[in-house]
């Protein structure tokens, strides 16, 4: 009787979040269909660059068929390859490239692994650096670190924050990181 219930449940839930996806798809215009679609073509080409690591933050803004393209990276490649192929992608027609390249430091590349040791190293943090595209970026500019990305809360948050400012040389640490609860849906 419980299953049978919460089959039924299911079921409904099922159908009440397809209605709401087809109102949705067909209250869109073209335009936004378009710039959803560009949307997520330039998020995918961002994420699957070949340098693109744990060290690099890469941010973008599209409105209408112009892209900006924001962050900072280690590589100078990274900034020309990034802005290549969002460039190739159908329907962009300008390409703006804001992308800061950060500066060659032996102290600042010691910073960086000391720094994603310390976080890695912190209870339950180092889940948020594994994979292709970890959820913890760090960024480090003339020993001043910045953690942008994603964790799942507060605590989280906090312990990375507290992980990165008790790394030897660092100066500052800025904490940019955001919860799930804090991402728009």
């Amino acid at each position: 009787m419980k299953r049978t219930k919460l089959q039924l449940i299911s079921m409904i839930a099922v159908l009440v979040v397809g209605a709401f996806s087809v109102s949705s798809a067909m209250a869109a215009t073209p335009a936004s269909g378009s710039q959803g679609r560009i949307t997520k073509q330039v998020r995918h080409e961002l994420v699957t660059l070949p340098y693109y690591g744990v060290f690099d933050n890469l941010g973008f803004k599209v409105e209408g068929s112009s892209v900006t393209l924001y962050g900072q990276v280690v590589r100078p490649v990274t900034r020309s390859d990034a802005q290549q192929r969002v460039g190739r992608i159908a329907g962009v027609s300008r390409v703006v490239n804001n992308i800061q390249v950060l500066p060659l430091s032996s102290m600042d590349d010691s910073i960086r692994q000391r720094t994603y040791r310390a976080i890695a190293r912190t209870a339950g943090l180092n889940r948020y650096l594994m994979g292709t595209n970890p959820s913890i970026h760090i960024v480090v500019g003339h020993g001043q670190v910045t953690l942008e990305g994603v964790v799942s809360n507060n605590a989280d948050r906090q312990l990375a924050y507290m992980a990165a400012n008790q790394v030897p040389g660092v100066f500052a640490v800025k904490n940019n990181l955001r919860t799930d609860r804090e991402l728009p849906s």
